[in-house]
């Protein structure tokens, strides 16, 4: 069989083996839930529940504030204790709703609007929409506005991102191996909405028992295949599983569309087939908590609100005090500064390290051995524009393409320098992004 894949991209060790043969463990959180009204992109949530109020699982406590936003549902029931702002993983406050869990789970009940045969395009889009559904894999934007193209006819490829080329991270595995149905059918329900479309399942190929059950559970399916990538980070990258499943290529001022693709997570094409067919809006997710530092890896679904803390205790706790504890993978995730915290609907992982690497390495001269622009995957020479970033060389930075970073972290894994290369042109991405809103 075929591998499909990009040019560029490294092998960092990948640490799956800590928690990818474990089944996922239902969690059930005690205490405070905090729900940020901030947890996708676009405008925070409108709180429509006051302090004091009873809820119930279930139930809307924020509506969506315009066309890019999304509503949030409470994951347990208890009484609304406060509306207010609450630190996040990033460091930020944010304005959240706190509820206090009463740990009986009384639900609102959960329905079908309709049978899937009976819903038009515009009600299926309407469903995801009002069932809060954003992108799980880290990005956190509104599935419905994904799923609503200006010229949907020409969308040619609904691409299924099972790639999890992130080190450490097995959610997604997970997921496939004990939900396969769910996968293949909410992607049947997406290529719905497209009438001239293909639906891809691209499994990286350390994956294989992934790779066969999907391939025999489409095996009748005529408007789905199963590709096999190559294992490569970032093969999961928009652009990269883009190019590598479909061969046309999209740059920072594209959105897929733009190529005829529309490219979803694994958790994200769960979460519509449940809206869809269960009638249940998103209010959890499957979190990898993991590291050498964590007594018991594994993955937990766990109802968006809870206290990462929680998790940890989960787990098993610390072996021994991390160092570094990262939300998401070590390629692309980002430093903790606490782990009191709320899990989101794009939180990804917990991720606890025993050592710092990172910080124990002394960053030296650039010696122009070109190391990483062989390994980037948007082809640009990441040592010059660490440079210019480094000098605010706004002008050179911009016209050595610094915007097609797509800030995967190659470079910086690869230099034998050990200079902080992502870091230094993300910061430099991010004053221009500044500037365009503006």
């Amino acid at each position: 069989m075929a591998r499909y894949t990009f040019v560029g991209g490294i092998h960092p060790y990948d640490g799956k083996d800590l928690s990818k043969d474990i089944p996922i463990m239902d969690f059930k959180p005690h205490g405070e839930m905090v729900y940020p009204l901030s947890q996708h992109i676009g405008a925070p949530a409108k709180p429509i529940v006051e302090k004091g109020e009873h809820v119930l699982l279930g139930q809307k406590i924020a509506e969506s504030a315009g066309f890019v936003s999304a509503p949030i549902y409470a994951s347990v029931s208890g009484t609304v204790k406060a509306i207010e702002p609450r630190r996040v993983v990033t460091g930020d406050m944010v304005m959240s709703i706190v509820v206090d869990n009463d740990e009986l789970y009384d639900d609102v009940g959960f329905a079908p609007s309709a049978p899937l045969e009976k819903l038009s395009k515009e009600e299926i889009i309407d469903i995801i929409r009002e069932a809060g559904i954003v992108g799980m894999g880290g990005a956190g934007f509104p599935t419905h506005v994904k799923l609503s193209p200006k010229e949907p006819e020409k969308i040619e490829y609904v691409i299924a991102n099972c790639a999890e080329c992130e080190p450490y991270l097995t959610s997604d595995y997970r997921r496939m191996l004990e939900d396969p149905e769910k996968l293949v059918e909410g992607l049947k329900i997406i290529l719905s909405l497209f009438d001239h479309a293909q639906g891809i399942l691209a499994v990286e190929d350390n994956k294989k028992d992934c790779i066969a059950l999907l391939k025999q559970l489409t095996k009748n399916e005529t408007r789905i295949s199963v590709r096999q990538l190559k294992t490569k980070y970032p093969q999961g990258g928009e652009r990269a599983l883009i190019y590598a499943t479909t061969g046309r290529k999209i740059n920072s001022s594209m959105l897929p569309a733009d190529v005829g693709c529309i490219v979803n997570n694994v958790d994200t094409i769960v979460a519509v087939y449940r809206a869809v067919i269960e009638g249940r809006p998103l209010m959890e997710r499957i979190v990898t908590v993991t590291g050498d530092a964590i007594n018991n890896p594994r993955n937990f679904c766990v109802p968006v609100g809870t206290d990462y803390t929680q998790l940890i205790e989960a787990a098993g706790g610390f072996k021994k005090e991390p160092e570094k504890i990262v939300c998401g993978g070590p390629m692309m995730g980002f430093a903790m500064f606490g782990t009191n915290v709320p899990v989101t609907k794009t939180s990804t992982a917990l991720l606890a390290m025993s050592k710092d690497q990172v910080a124990a390495s002394e960053p030296g001269p650039c010696i122009n051995c070109g190391m990483c622009a062989q390994v980037c995957p948007g082809r640009v020479i990441p040592s010059h524009l660490a440079k210019y970033a480094e000098h605010f060389d706004e002008e050179a930075f911009v016209q050595n393409n610094g915007m097609e970073c797509c800030e995967c972290g190659c470079c910086s894994f690869i230099c034998p320098a050990k200079r902080p290369l992502t870091q230094q042109i993300k910061s430099m991405r991010k004053i221009q992004l500044s500037k365009r809103k503006k």
